[in-house]
C-alpha cells in the first residue's frame, strides 16, 4: 500500500463564468465543481488511478473536513484524518471565459501542539502497513518546522520508502533527514544551496550536491515541458515527453510524485520508473481536471517518452 500525507488539505471550489474576472463587480458562475484538494491528494487520486491501493491522512477539521473526507470516499480514496478544532480551508479557483484562472488560497487553519502529537500518535500504524509514503504540501500554522523531518526519520527507521515534495522552510528541514526521493526546481535548488543555476549543467551540479549532502537516493528536478532530470547512484537521467498539446499543467508534478510512488512499490528500475513518471504527468497536462489521468493516454505515450544518460 502507499500512504499520501496531506497536512494542509482544503476543499478547492473551481468557479467557471463567462467573460472575464472584472474587479469591483458581481460574477454569477456558470458551473462549480468542488473536490477534495491539497497536493499529496492529488497524489492518491493519480496512484488510484495508476491501480494502486493508496491510503490519504493528515489534518482535518470542522464540516469542511468531514466534505474533504466524504469526496474522497466517493473517488475511492481511503482516508484516515487526524481531527482538528479548527475548520479546514477552502480553496478558489476562477476560470474564466478569456482561459484565465485567478487563484483565492486561504490559510491552513492553526493546529495545536496536542494535534500534532495525535498525529503523530495515528501515523505510526500507517507506516508499517505502508510499502511507501509520500509528503506533500506546505503546513499550517502551529506545526512546527522540522514536522517533515520527524515524519521521514520515523518511516526510514521501519525501513520504508518516502518520497518529499514541498517547498521554503519545511523542504530545508525536511531534507535534514534524507528522503528517499525529492523533487526540487532550480529555485528550490538556489535558494536552499545558495548558488545560482544558469543552464542546465549547474542544475545537474546542485542536484548531485544535494543528493550527496543530504544522503538522497533520488534527486529529481522538473523542467517543465521538457520532462525532467534524475541524480542517482545509477546515474543522471534525462527524461523528455512526447510533444503534446497540454490543456491544464496544474497537477503535473503531483502526477509524478504519484507515479514514482507507484514505481518504487513496484520496483522499477529508475529508468523504467522515469519513463513512466513522465508519461503520467503528461497524461494529467492532456486532461483539462486537475489530478485526473486516463490510463489509455498513459499507456499512449510511454513508447514516445525518450530517456537519456547525460
Amino acid at each position: 500500500m502507499i500512504t499520501t500525507v496531506t497536512l494542509n488539505v482544503s476543499v478547492d471550489k473551481a468557479y467557471y463564468i463567462k467573460g472575464k474576472v472584472e474587479p469591483g463587480t458581481v460574477a454569477r458562475v456558470q458551473k462549480c465543481i468542488n473536490s477534495a484538494g491539497g497536493k499529496g491528494l492529488n497524489v492518491a487520486r493519480i496512484i488510484d488511478f495508476c491501480g494502486e491501493d493508496v491510503f490519504a491522512t493528515g489534518f482535518a477539521g470542522g464540516f469542511n473536513g468531514d466534505y474533504v473526507k466524504a469526496l474522497l470516499q466517493s473517488d475511492g480514496i481511503e482516508n484516515q484524518f487526524t481531527s482538528i478544532k479548527n475548520e479546514t480551508r477552502s480553496c478558489i479557483n476562477i476560470l474564466a471565459e478569456d482561459e484565465t484562472s485567478t487563484e483565492f488560497l486561504e490559510p491552513g487553519a492553526p493546529v495545536s501542539k496536542e494535534e500534532v502529537e495525535q498525529f503523530f500518535k495515528d501515523f505510526d500504524p500507517m507506516i508499517e502497513k505502508s510499502d511507501v509514503l509520500t509528503i506533500s504540501g506546505s503546513v499550517p500554522a502551529g506545526v512546527p518546522k522540522d514536522v517533515y523531518a520527524r515524519m521521514v526519520n520515523r518511516i526510514k527507521e521501519k525501513g520504508k520508502h518516502v518520497i518529499l515534495d514541498t517547498s521554503g522552510e519545511a523542504l530545508e528541514e525536511g531534507i535534514k533527514a534524507g528522503p528517499t526521493m525529492i523533487k526540487p526546481n532550480d529555485e528550490e535548488l538556489e535558494a536552499i544551496l545558495g548558488v545560482q543555476i544558469t543552464d542546465r549543467q549547474q542544475t545537474i551540479d546542485a542536484a548531485k550536491k544535494m543528493r550527496d549532502q543530504y544522503g538522497i537516493e533520488y534527486v529529481v528536478v522538473s523542467l517543465g515541458g521538457d520532462g525532467a532530470l534524475v541524480v542517482s547512484e545509477e546515474g543522471i537521467f534525462h527524461g523528455r515527453p512526447p510533444k503534446l498539446k497540454a490543456v491544464n499543467t496544474v497537477g503535473c508534478g503531483d502526477s509524478m510524485v504519484g507515479a514514482f510512488a507507484v514505481a518504487m512499490k513496484r520496483k522499477m528500475e529508475i529508468e523504467e520508473a522515469l519513463s513512466y513518471a513522465i508519461a503520467v504527468s503528461a497524461a494529467n497536462a492532456i486532461n483539462p481536471e486537475t489530478g485526473h489521468i486516463r490510463m489509455e493516454d498513459v499507456k499512449e505515450i510511454l513508447p514516445k517518452v525518450t530517456i537519456e544518460r547525460v
